[in-house]
């Protein structure tokens, strides 16, 4: 087992990517045998967002939003502008997304992400599709972005451009690990 150890420092450069007008892909079909569903949260407690986030990002170093507040977070998750959407099967989430609206009609695919044990089933895929798609069905919607970084799954940068998405903008940074992240559990 690899574990970096909390108050590890890790460089790492973040990705800014845009989609500027809509892709020309149709809403995606489940994977054959998936009984999976696509369900949006309303007014979701900020327990169940940070239980998607540290299922999905524990091992990306996704650690920003547990230095909010809580008040800050359910604010934020409660927001008219957000939106999630968590994809469950066999009980148990999946994995989710997040879409922020802006005023310029700018949408962001604010978080998005895979659980470990559904990654390389085919869902991820679905659920990228559905949610650009998702994206550009909201109100006024002009440009979707999203950002990844190097500490994210290895193929991320790949997936997003394979999905439509142009970067536009890189960002080298460094940051101090909060909680111990299992190198193992990250994908090839």
């Amino acid at each position: 087992m690899s574990i970096q150890p909390a108050g590890t420092e890790l460089s790492y450069t973040i990705t800014y990517l845009e989609m500027p007008e809509r892709p020309d892909f149709n809403w995606p079909h489940l994977p054959a045998g998936s009984a999976a569903a696509l369900l949006k949260a309303t007014a979701p407690p900020v327990w169940y967002f940070l239980s998607l986030y540290d299922a999905v990002g524990r091992d990306y170093a996704w650690e920003d939003v547990h230095t909010w507040e809580h008040a800050e977070i359910q604010k934020w998750l409660t927001a008219d502008v957000m939106s999630l959407y968590t994809l469950m099967e066999h009980g148990w989430p999946q994995g989710f997304f997040l879409l922020e609206d802006a005023e310029d009609g700018t949408v962001d695919l604010a978080y998005f992400g895979m659980v470990p044990e559904a990654i390389g089933k085919g869902l991820g895929a679905w659920l990228l599709k559905t949610a650009i798609l998702t994206a550009w069905d909201r109100p006024n919607t002009q440009r979707l972005t999203v950002n990844t970084c190097t500490l994210d799954h290895p193929r991320a940068l790949a997936t997003y451009q394979k999905h439509g998405f142009q970067p536009v903008g890189r960002e080298d940074k460094t940051r101090i690990l909060t909680r111990d992240r299992d190198l193992s559990r990250i994908p090839d």
